[in-house]
């Protein structure tokens, strides 16, 4: 299964013909088209299965809406010109989730932890600062770096309370998400391998989310929090 190039030419002409006369007019080129965007993320679901548990029932549920949420923004474009979808692990002793975003020029697929809450955060902060070393393994191996170039993700200015910014481990400590990212260009997203080069990203960072779920299913001194 494979993104089709017209796919791409309907987000191309959508981005340039960015309203609802067009948008009403090509209705139908836009369920052939988002159709084949759900063939992918059910392949892609498929695919994950093999070597993960993924929640995520189908890939219809796994594409977010076209529809741009306006309300509250100056641009009043009511369409987005990508198609985005996640993949959400499953069970609780398993976090961390995936993401794609598929546009012409601008396509990637990401994975990591998005908006921990407050005690999630505090968690792995805790044990960053009792032990840094296996993260940075993780995220300094060879593999890791060749495929996301590092780890990204937002960051408080100094230090978050309660540690210092002379904290050995400040530099992840300073951390609010812990994100990676893996660019396709059009003519990788377009190919009949790319499902299967997504899953190989997607695997890329599986150390990194076993280790990120041991952290956030232990306490401090080592106990399980799940029941």
């Amino acid at each position: 299964m494979k993104i089709s190039k017209s796919n791409f030419e309907f987000l191309g002409q959508l981005k340039k013909n960015n309203n609802r006369e067009w948008f009403s007019a090509n209705k139908n080129w836009y369920l052939e088209e988002y159709q084949n965007t759900i063939d992918f993320a059910e392949a892609l679901i498929a695919e994950m299965n093999n070597v993960d548990f993924i929640e995520t029932a189908s890939g219809k549920k796994c594409l977010f809406r076209i529809y741009r949420d306006v309300r509250f923004s100056k641009d009043k474009s009511p369409y987005k010109t990508n198609w985005s979808g996640s993949l959400k692990r499953a069970t609780e002793s398993k976090r961390g989730g995936y993401y794609f975003s598929l546009e012409p020029g601008n396509s990637f697929v990401a994975g990591g932890f998005w908006g921990p809450n407050s005690s999630d955060m505090s968690l792995i902060r805790g044990h960053i600062a009792q032990d840094d070393t296996v993260l940075r393994e993780i995220i300094n191996s060879k593999n890791f770096i060749e495929t996301f170039g590092g780890l990204r993700g937002e960051q408080v200015k100094t230090a978050p309370k309660g540690y210092s910014r002379d904290d050995p481990a400040i530099d992840l400590l300073r951390y609010k998400q812990l994100l990676v990212r893996h660019d396709f260009t059009d003519k990788e997203v377009l190919s009949k391998d790319f499902v299967m080069n997504v899953a190989g990203v997607y695997q890329t960072v599986h150390p990194f989310f076993d280790y990120m779920s041991e952290i956030l299913t232990t306490n401090l001194n080592g106990i399980s929090l799940i029941d």
